[in-house]
């Protein structure tokens, strides 16, 4: 089941998480089944999508990463919700998106989105250790997880990695 955000451009401009915050509870009221010690979270996995309607001026030929006010409402996002990765659709590309409103990057034609590679390292770790902690806390099984991410924005992480924390 996909969840979807509807985000406008007042709530950008206002930097109004509202949209979030009313999705987030609603996640928040349900109770984890009886079976289960797993947080409700784990339910939501890799299933929400954001549909943003940002208005442009016509001809505008920027990408909605390229908007510093889309920006700087993401960088609140993450301030408050920084284990809001987990609940992105990665396949749909809602990571990569996640990704590219917090760290630097340029476009290129032929090859996509080019992050800069120490700040993506930087922002992937980041999440990494506060998503190790936050599954946990979660119960939620978590280095298959972790390692999963990583791939996604490309970097492979050793087993061994994890051993360190």
């Amino acid at each position: 089941m996909t969840i979807t955000i509807a985000l406008n451009t007042d709530s950008v401009n206002t930097l109004d998480l509202s949209p979030v915050d009313t999705v987030i509870n609603q996640l928040l009221q349900e109770q984890p089944s009886q079976s289960t010690t797993q947080s409700v979270y784990a339910n939501y996995e890799q299933q929400l999508q954001f549909d943003i309607n940002y208005s442009l001026e016509p001809g505008d030929p920027r990408e909605l990463s390229e908007i510093p006010e889309l920006r700087l409402w993401f960088v609140r996002l993450d301030a408050k919700y920084p284990w809001l990765p987990f609940l992105l659709d990665w396949k749909a590309g809602e990571l990569a998106r996640y990704a590219a409103m917090l760290v630097p990057h340029q476009f290129s034609a032929k090859e996509g989105i080019q992050y800069n590679p120490e700040a993506l390292e930087i922002f992937l770790m980041h999440k990494v250790f506060l998503l190790s902690d936050w599954l946990k806390q979660q119960d939620i099984p978590w280095q298959a997880r972790l390692k999963s991410m990583a791939q996604m924005l490309g970097y492979e992480l050793d087993d061994a990695f994890f051993d360190l924390f």
